[in-house]
């Protein structure tokens, strides 16, 4: 009798348990399953949001005024590869209107953007802007800016002399190629089916091969180009240049200095860019799968000395490049479609030898090897 009595309350109160489970469990459970759903979608930002960021970004720097509704506490901040104090230096001191040429590459995984685009910055002579270049990365989190990184490639003048004017700048450049061309290339708003986009490494990949050919360049290497490629450097062609009338296109078996007449793949395997002594602090910062864009910051150096001195592919003694060190510092994007490299352009500007990013170590600042930024 006591051992039926005792099944039954046993029973009795395991029902109990399990209604008042069954009663409790959803109060509990769903705020911490919907919480961070709800926090995740405010803060993912789409490629709108991010290139909206760059807008606001520039506005903010017109205005002067590195408001904290817009920058994290502690936001690192770095123009030509020098850490400054965000909002009172650099071209947030000196810019006085935006420029024409607008280039977004969005990058929804990492949640960073970059951009090429001009701007306007003040001279000697009041109510005179220069155009200048500038190539900026941005890193968003929780709403705010946390990072900005620029590179802005400023007119040689003599800055003492309110009459002085100096030649066709960077950005004069590549506004007038935004004019003629397009702001940016229609190729780079090409849409890649989904069916054909690579991972964002594959497409880092590709874009690196530019830097492993080109760097002690042999004409021996693999050189992922496309038939139509095309380069630019602060808004002037550097590969299929027309020729003028009665002009001969230089033969790349037997000229001893590249030709910019040569396209993309014509220069590589040439062999006759080996003066390009190291390509490094090669920082990949962002990438748009959507439109198969590949942007980074990097170094070139020109050694000098020996690395003057070298054979082509087909043997001939060649001396050619810089005869003192010299380093570009540049920001470039790469349009990567069906596994080749089909428009390149570039930003850059003379820089102190072997200087560092402001991003990197100082190890990384002399490597070679790629540096997925996220």
């Amino acid at each position: 009798m006591r051992v039926k009595l005792f099944a039954v309350t046993a029973i009795a109160l395991l029902l109990s348990v399990a209604v008042a489970c069954q009663s409790t469990a959803p109060e509990k459970t769903a705020p911490e399953t919907s919480a961070p759903e709800s926090v995740a979608l405010q803060s993912t930002c789409d490629r709108a949001c991010l290139e909206g960021y760059v807008d606001k970004y520039m506005d903010a720097m017109l205005a002067h005024d590195a408001s904290k509704t817009l920058f994290a506490e502690n936001c690192k901040f770095t123009e030509n590869g020098v850490q400054l104090p965000l909002g009172n230096e650099g071209l947030w001191a000196s810019m006085v209107g935006k420029g024409t040429y607008k280039f977004y590459v969005p990058d929804i995984e990492t949640q960073q953007v970059g951009y090429i685009g001009t701007a306007r910055e003040e001279t000697a002579k009041p109510g005179v802007g220069n155009p200048v270049a500038i190539a900026l990365r941005l890193k968003i989190g929780n709403g705010l800016i946390t990072e900005a990184e620029q590179l802005v490639i400023r007119p040689q003048s003599n800055i003492f002399d309110p009459n002085s004017r100096p030649g066709t700048s960077a950005g004069e450049n590549i506004e007038k190629m935004g004019e003629t061309l397009g702001s940016p290339h229609p190729v780079f708003l090409e849409v890649i089916p989904p069916e054909e986009r690579p991972s964002r490494d594959e497409m880092i990949r590709i874009a690196n091969m530019y830097f492993s050919g080109l760097q002690r360049n042999d004409g021996k290497g693999v050189y992922p180009f496309s038939d139509d490629c095309d380069r630019y450097e602060n808004g002037n062609r550097a590969t299929n240049v027309p020729l003028k009338p009665g002009q001969k296109k230089p033969d790349p078996t037997k000229d001893m200095v590249y030709s910019s007449a040569w396209g993309c793949k014509e220069q590589f395997q040439s062999g006759l860019m080996h003066f390009v002594s190291r390509i490094r602090d090669r920082r990949f910062v962002a990438v748009d799968r959507e439109r198969g864009v590949v942007f980074t910051f990097n170094f070139f150096d020109h050694g000098a000395g020996k690395t003057r001195y070298w054979k082509t592919p087909n043997g001939r003694d060649v001396v050619s490049g810089p005869t003192e060190p010299w380093t570009w510092q540049q920001a470039e994007l790469f349009k990567i479609e069906k596994g080749n490299i089909r428009r390149i352009e570039a930003v850059l500007h003379r820089c102190p030898y072997g200087m560092n990013s402001g991003w990197s170590t100082y190890e990384q600042g002399l490597s070679e090897e790629i540096q997925n930024i996220k």
